[in-house]
Order: structure tokens, then sequence, then C-alpha cells
């Protein structure tokens, strides 16, 4: 028998990040020492009083479904942490998901139809692109690599690719994968342009909360933008809970109605025990946060200067945990030639948009990167 699958799945390719993962874990398969620099996961363990809130949800047994939506007791505290970032939203705005992941896709599937224009800013993680093919909608990008990453400087071009025609524009500030934190100025133009053309934007914040002496403006909160704004967050970065998968989007009530149909008939909710574990996240892991942020920062300064002794210039990232190598224009055969030889995974710019880079992930223990720095440079690739 052979099947035939649909368009939807047959344009989207797999993910470049989680390919270059199962390549370095195939190595170490083979006795090979590989440093992973290509996922995104922080390495710290999930905070104890998360993992303790948990444990103790499913004692009480919280161990069955819950409101499709999320148990009211999260979405409170969600909505009380949009509130300090200067978002109102209720409860019933509000939509708890397995993963941040979960919460985009549900967002493209709501509003983007065959089609439809939605526009990205390069590089932009991987799955963007992904989520609107299988939503049959149409790419348009505008490549920020000339500008150190930075939106504010490559507004005219951001003039050029939105129109009337455009359906959805997604922001990431901070960004996967350059670590770039958007000026308020660079958002207040992208609120003119939305505000003009009548366009929907997704404000990706998976990574609000890991910044280095800068404050991202949440861009829900211009003026003009608390109704065409949808904001995505999640746990998995900041509170280290990647495994737990649960994250959350809010936005207009009518979305939050049409999404949480697809919601409710593909995964129902998220895990029960898991939201109660959120809750305490969100209420009482403000200093395991901090020392995390800390580390990653020291992390990044290390990195950059490593990278300086050796000749390379990066464009220092304000935020997450990545910052964008450049190498080869051929970046896909410089990434593959990095962990065969030097056995130190990285992730192709290509796969984000911007060829002529590589991802640097430096959610890893300071001396993993700078073995793996040390490595790339012995084998030539810096």
């Amino acid at each position: 028998m052979t099947m035939e699958f649909t368009d939807r799945l047959t344009r989207v390719e797999p993910s470049a990040t989680l390919a270059i993962s199962a390549l370095a874990t195939e190595l170490e398969n083979e006795g090979k020492d590989v440093v992973d620099l290509s996922v995104g996961e922080p390495d710290f363990p999930t905070p104890e009083n998360i993992v303790e809130a948990g444990k103790d949800a499913m004692d009480a047994g919280h161990t069955g479904y819950t409101t499709s939506a999320g148990i009211i007791e999260l979405r409170e505290a969600i909505a009380d942490k949009l509130a300090d970032d200067g978002l109102e939203h209720t409860t019933d705005e509000i939509i708890v998901t397995p993963g941040a992941k979960q919460a985009l896709y549900e967002i493209v599937q709501a509003l983007v139809g065959e089609g439809d224009e939605v526009v990205l800013l390069d590089p932009a993680w991987v799955s963007y692109e992904a989520m609107v093919k299988m939503a049959g909608g149409d790419l348009t990008r505008v490549d920020l690599s000339e500008t150190d990453f930075q939106l504010e400087p490559a507004l005219e071009e951001l003039e050029t690719a939105v129109s009337d025609e455009t359906e959805l524009l997604v922001v990431n500030s901070p960004s996967n994968p350059t670590g770039a934190v958007y000026s308020d100025a660079a958002l207040e133009g992208v609120r003119d342009l939305a505000v003009e053309h009548d366009v929907t934007v997704i404000s990706d914040e998976i990574y609000k909360e890991i910044t280095y002496g800068v404050e991202p403006t949440s861009l829900g909160t211009l003026e003009g933008m608390e109704d065409r704004t949808v904001t995505v967050n999640g746990f998995s970065k900041a509170y280290s809970m990647t495994g737990w998968r649960l994250g959350y989007f809010a936005g207009p009530e009518d979305l939050i109605d049409q999404a949480g149909k697809l919601h409710s008939h593909s995964v129902s909710s998220a895990v029960n025990f898991v939201q109660h574990a959120g809750i305490e996240a969100l209420e009482n892991t403000d200093e395991a946060v901090d020392e995390m942020v800390e580390a990653f920062e020291r992390r990044r300064d290390m990195v950059v200067g490593l990278l300086e002794d050796h000749g390379v210039d990066v464009a220092v990232p304000d935020g997450a945990f990545y910052m964008m190598l450049p190498v080869d224009d051929d970046d896909q055969a410089w990434c593959e030639g990095a962990l065969e030889d030097a056995h130190v995974a990285t992730v192709p710019g290509s796969a984000f948009g911007t060829p002529g880079y590589a991802r640097i992930s430096y959610a890893a223990s300071e001396e993993r990167l700078e073995e793996g720095i040390e490595r790339l440079a012995e084998e030539g690739y810096l």
C-alpha cells in the first residue's frame, strides 16, 4: 500500500535543531564526546520547590482531566503575571497549553488560512515557518542580519513587507536565535504598521524573563495593540521546565473561543499536576530564576570573550541564551563539519532563514562552553 500524504505536511521540513541534536546523540552513542551547543534547553534542574509542588499535586489526587483552558488558579496566576508586565487579561482570555509551541500552533491555525500572508523577522525560530506552511499560509520575510539583528534600523524594510494583505506578523523578543531584545522604538514601529494595516501580531515572549541589563516591553501594552496582540509565554525556559510541557497564550476573547476549539479537540488540556506546579513557578521562584539568569549572563560574556580572542566578533545578545556566529556561506556544511571534526553541535543559520551563521546555545556549563570554542578553533572553524 502506498500512502498519500497531505501538502500541508510534505511542504514542511523536520526541525533542524532536533535533527542536529539527533546526530549529536548518534555520535555520543558511538563513544564520541560531543559538546552540544545546539539545543535550547537550560542545563539547570527544575527548581526544587516546583518539583515538590508537582509531587504534592499528584499526592493530592490532581491527576485527572481539567477544564480545557486550564485550572482557574493557574489562569489567575498568569493573569497576575501579565498584569505585572502591563497586560490586562481576564482568565477567560487565557488558554493554558502543553508548552508554548502548542500555543503558537493553535494561534496560527485559528488565524491563518490558505494563501494568507504571514510576516517573519529573520532569523526566525524554525517552527514559525513550519506552522504557517501547515496552515496553508505564505511567508514574507524581513532580514535583520545587516542590522546586528536589531529591528529598529530595519523598520523601513518591515514597512515594505507589511501591507493590507498581511494577516499576521510574528515578533519574538528576546529572540531565538539571536538573543536580540527589540527597542521600544522598534515595537512602536510595529504598532504603527499593525494599526495602519489592521494586522494581528503574535508577541512570543518565552524568553522575557531571561535578559541582561534591559527590560523588554510587552508589545500588547502599547496604545492600539491591546486588541490585536496575542501574547505567548511558558515555563520551559525561565523555570527550566522543558519536559513539563507547560505554556499559555492570552488574547482577545473571540480568538480564545476559536482557538479553544482546536485545543479541546486535540490536546484536551495541559497535564493537571503540572498546572499546579506552574502556580508555584509563577509565585515562589523569582530567586532561582535570578540565579539562572546571572549564570547565563556570565556564560554569554565568557563566550563573547573567547570568540574575540580568536578574532571573531558577534552581535552581543541582550536576552535568551543564544548568539549567532558568522560562518561560511554554506552554513549547513560548516555545522556538519564542526560536528564531525570538532564534535561540537551547533545549528545552521539557514534553518532560521539566515544563511552564513551558526546558532550557539550557551545553556551549557562554562567548562563545556570553553571546551567547545577551543575545539572549533583547533579544527579551523574559527
